[in-house]
């Protein structure tokens, strides 16, 4: 399957699945919603964003477009990478949490970049 499909799909069950279900979505990520139930509302606002990357990346049909697309959504996959280490370090995020958050964000830089390459050799 191509990084593109594979890339936005994920962008699309994890930004559906963090904005239906945040608290699940905070747990899947090693967090505690019951501790902090205000994380509900941050958690939607990044399931929006990965869906509206994902959806946005999908939609066009324009190629520049689409690399556009996929830049941003390198750029706002590396930086959640940096806002992972920065919250492990800080102690706002659990090490456990902030290792998955950023091992997560990691693989969708991977992923973006893949699917940037292949858009370019297409």
């Amino acid at each position: 399957m191509a990084p593109i499909k594979i890339l936005q799909g994920i962008r699309l069950a994890v930004g559906v699945g963090a904005w239906a279900a945040p608290n699940l979505t905070g747990k899947l990520f090693g967090l505690d919603p019951e501790a902090n139930p205000q994380a509900a509302y941050p958690t939607r606002l990044f399931g929006v964003r990965d869906a509206v990357l994902g959806v946005g990346t999908l939609a066009t049909r324009d190629p520049a477009a689409r690399r556009l697309w996929l830049q941003l959504g390198i750029v706002t996959d590396a930086v959640d990478v940096a806002s992972a280490a920065l919250g492990g370090r800080e102690g706002s995020l659990p090490k456990q949490a902030a290792a998955l958050a950023g091992g997560v964000a990691v693989a969708a830089v991977g992923l973006g970049v893949a699917a940037l390459l292949a858009e370019r050799e297409a």
